[in-house]
This record gives structure tokens, sequence and C-alpha cells, in this order.
């Protein structure tokens, strides 16, 4: 009666699913130690009593910001546990988008019981000074996406965090972390930044494709079973995530990837599970221009299709190969050498193949490993098929 849900929790690839959650934080982060160091150096100070810190992070969608600044504050926080006692919260400010909200969710995740409701922004942090100097306690407060803060209320908030301790006989109670795709800095008065510090500002580019591959590479050794992917697997991952640098999508394409896997009962990812997957997500594949393309690259595409539907890589030599044996299929006089290799430069430029230089397996020279990570190889073979003869006709 339940037969379709037999493989639902099957675990033939999908071993620990919330791998690949949004929430999820791996123990060690891949690909951005350069940055984590940059933001120790940020906080220094906190390793004394009464330090803080300060920083302001920015990058676009999928650059790791949020999974950077989770990661330094458990990292911190056990670092200096016989030394400070350091509590962290992060709010999100697109659900907390005012002053009163944001601070009501500081509030209640330090002190769930605690009556927030009908005191205003100034009672609420007398409380929360009240509290972190009874328990004796640091907080790090990081407000995720802040530009929707700053834009509803303004950064008297941050200027108030930021003053905290004024009128106290103490100092070094709070640190404060914003994170947003945006240059904030642009968004605070003069007198919020002199407190921050403009040196302060850790700005974090997208991913590239080495550092994508080494993501999906944590993350599939994490949470699918052994032996169920290969490396040729995650470098076609990380190829067709490279374009956007996010590291969402490699995360996506390897879950959707298993998943598809799973789903039709086999125990391992093979490419055309990846690109199933890339197909779903947002890109411009459909704009490429195929029937463009002139008749002797279409032959040249259609024989690389053909080898991609039963493997991950082609070599530039087998490519030339497989051009031959599709220029017998139609009766065609083959190009040379050099007509070859300017084929595979357009296809390269219209992102409908990518390249990488390998060394050959006798390491004796080197040469172009072709993929097709953004599309799935049998559907543009089959377009091919219907095109070429009548391009041949003309």
């Amino acid at each position: 009666m339940t037969s379709y849900l037999d493989r639902i929790g099957a675990g033939f690839i999908l071993s620990k699913p919330e791998v690949f959650g949004f929430d999820y934080i791996p123990e060690k982060l891949v690909g951005r130690e350069n940055e984590q160091q940059k933001l120790a150096e940020m906080f220094i100070g906190i390793g004394h009593h009464e330090g803080s810190g300060r920083a302001v992070v920015t990058g676009p969608v999928g650059s790791g910001k949020t999974a950077l600044v989770k990661r330094f504050c458990i990292d911190i926080a056990k670092h200096l546990n016989e030394k400070r006692n350091i509590k962290n919260v992060h709010v999100n400010c697109r659900n907390a988008s005012t002053s009163s909200r944001v601070m009501q969710k500081i509030i209640q995740d330090l002190d769930p019981g605690h009556p927030d409701r009908g005191l205003g922004v100034s009672e609420l942090l007398t409380s929360l000074r009240r509290m972190m100097s009874n328990e004796n306690s640091h907080l790090i407060v990081v407000l995720d996406e802040v530009d929707h803060l700053l834009r509803k209320s303004g950064d008297d908030l941050i200027y108030r965090l930021l003053r905290i301790d004024e009128d106290s006989d103490k100092i070094g109670t709070l640190s404060l972390i914003m994170i947003s795709q945006e240059q904030v800095l642009d968004l605070l008065e003069n007198a919020v930044i002199s407190r921050m510090g403009r040196t302060n500002h850790l700005r974090i580019g997208g991913y590239t494709e080495e550092g994508l591959f080494l993501i999906a590479e944590q993350r599939a050794n994490i949470g699918l079973v052994k032996g169920s992917f290969s490396d040729q697997i995650i470098k076609l991952a990380s190829q067709a995530a490279a374009p956007s640098g996010d590291a969402r999508q490699v995360i996506e394409l390897i879950e959707g990837a298993g998943k598809r896997a799973e789903a039709n009962g086999r125990t391992q990812i093979i490419s055309e599970d990846i690109q199933n997957t890339v197909v779903t997500l947002p890109s411009n594949v459909d704009t490429l221009d195929i029937e463009g393309l002139p008749a002797h690259c279409m032959l040249l595409l259609l024989g690389i299709c053909r080898r991609l539907r039963r493997q991950e890589f082609v070599t530039s030599g087998e490519a030339s190969k497989l051009y031959h044996v599709v220029c017998e299929e139609f009766e065609q006089s083959p190009k040379g050498h050099t007509t070859i290799w300017k084929h595979i430069k357009r296809l390269m430029q219209s992102q409908i193949i990518e390249t990488r230089t390998d060394q050959l397996d006798d390491g004796r020279g080197r040469t172009q490993h072709i993929s097709m990570p953004h599309m799935l190889p049998s559907d543009v073979a089959r377009r091919l098929e219907t095109l070429i003869p009548a391009r041949l006709r003309r």
C-alpha cells in the first residue's frame, strides 16, 4: 500500500541529510581560512577581561558570511573558555527589522523567561547590561542582514549597543558583528562609523571553483554514504556552480544529485544526476544559441555529448576522435586540428562546455578535459540530431 514511500529513508546514498541544510555549520570551514584569520585579528582584544571587538562582514549571496561568523562565535567561546564566559546571540534582521524586535530577540535568547513585552528599547538595554554584569559574561551580538534594520529603524540601536557601558563602572560588556550583502557603512552616521572603525570591514568575494570543490567534497564526505560518489562527480558539481560562486548552489547540487540517485534505487551518483539537478536551478542555459553554431562545431559537440551521456569528462583527444566518427556518420569531410580547437574555444566561450587542463596519466604531457555541467548532454544531443541534417542541406 505504501510502496511509493519505500525509498524514503532507505539511506542508499544520503546518510546525514542535515549536513546539506541551511543551518548546518561544519566543524571546520574550508576555503575561508584567510577570512577567518582576518576576522580573528579584529577581535584580538576580546582575550582581555575588558576587551571587545567590532566587525562588518559583507559579500554576495552564498559567499559564506553567516557560516564564517557563526563558526567564529563557537570557536572563540571554546578558545577563551578558561578566561571569559563568552555568549553570542544571532539576530536575523530580515525577521526582526525594528530596534525593539532586535532587543526582544537578544533578551529572549539569553533569558527565555524574561518579561520583554511592554518594555521599551532603553529598558531592554538596561536589562541586558544588568544580565551580563550579574553573570560576569561577555556578549557577541550578531546582526545578520543588518541593512533591513538600518532601512527601517536607522542606526540608533547600533549606536546604543556600542555605548552600552557608558555611565557604568564596567567596560567590555559587548562585541558587535554586522553582516550584509551591501556596503552598509554607507548607511551609518559618522558617529557610528567612528565607533565601529572603518578598518573593521571584512569584504568577502564569491567562492572560486577550487573553493566550491572543497565545500562539495567536505559535505559529501560527511553527509553521503562512503563510495556513493567519485571525485569526478564533485568536480562536475563545482564546475556547474562556479559561475555563481555560491556555496549554497554547490551544496544543493550534491544533495539533489544524491536524492535523484536514491529515488532511482541506485547506490552511486552518476553525472546525469548532477546535470538533471543543474537544469532545475536558475540559469541562462535556455538562452544559449546552439542553433547559431557552425555545422562542424555542431558535429563536434554531438560527438562530445554522446560520450558525456556515459561519463563525466572527455579528453580533447577523445573529442577529436568522436568528431571524426560523427563526420563519417553524416558523410562529411572532417576539418583539421586547428579548426577543431577553434570550435572547442567557441563552445567554451558560449558556456556550453567547460574545460580544465590536467596532467596525462604517464606524466609526460597535459590534456584538456571537457565536461558539460550546465546542460544534459542527452538533451543537447537530441536537439543536434534534429538541427544538423537541416544545417548540412543549406
